[in-house]
């Protein structure tokens, strides 16, 4: 059993469309696709209309794997953060996943911050350098964070789960998948944690149990 929470499609910058991915994802026996691509004020809205129509064609046909509505909220001025989630939510997003502080894109200091002081964020995705009053604020909103097979992100992922350990956050190993060949197996994602220095105990949380409660959050 497989779970992603972030993902690409055509409507940003990924190369499949919304049936592919989700067509692949069954392959690789995905329990669960959230398909969030980047957003910001200006393309929001219509990203959760095609979305949702793209997950309500698709249910009709394959009931064994779940589409979630998704946005992530990418390079936005940190401050607008927290208003451009709950605006999202309003709107009919199920998951709103915020581009953390990756140490290869420029993204604006701060942007951890305001994503972690969010109600409405789900997770922060490839943070990069997490400090102590970001991790107490994430464990306090109950936002997840991600380590990521994304080549690049990735290079942080040890230090990403250093932290999670120590401030005892929720984790989920996530692909920001672009391309056909980013989707990843239960076995592949194993091994991503792993190499992150999870312990067998957990990445089995990461793996089963973090993502059945993201589910039930949705």
């Amino acid at each position: 059993m497989r779970f992603d929470f972030h993902t690409h499609t055509v409507f940003s910058d990924g190369e499949l469309i919304p049936s592919e991915l989700v067509r692949r994802a069954k392959v690789l026996k995905h329990k669960a696709i959230a398909i969030t691509d980047h957003a910001d004020f200006s393309n929001y809205k219509e990203l959760i209309e095609k979305t949702t129509i793209a997950k309500e064609e698709l249910k009709k046909y394959w009931d064994d794997i779940i589409v979630i509505v998704g946005v992530e909220l990418t390079h936005i001025p940190p401050k607008s953060i927290p208003k451009m989630a709950k605006k999202a939510k309003d709107l009919g997003a199920e998951i709103v996943v915020v581009h953390g502080e990756t140490v290869v894109e420029p993204v604006e200091e701060k942007t951890n911050y305001y994503a972690s002081i969010s109600e409405d964020v789900d997770i922060l995705a490839h943070p990069g350098f997490i400090d102590k009053e970001i991790a107490e604020n994430l464990k306090e909103n109950d936002i997840f964070v991600e380590i990521t097979s994304r080549r690049g992100h990735n290079i942080t992922n040890g230090f990403v789960a250093n932290i999670a350990r120590e401030f005892g956050l929720k984790t989920l190993i996530n692909t920001d998948t672009h391309a056909p060949g980013d989707l990843i197996d239960a076995e592949f994602a194993k091994k991503v944690g792993l190499g992150a220095g999870l312990t067998n105990k957990e990445l089995e949380k990461t793996l089963l149990d973090y993502p059945k409660e993201l589910l039930k959050r949705i």
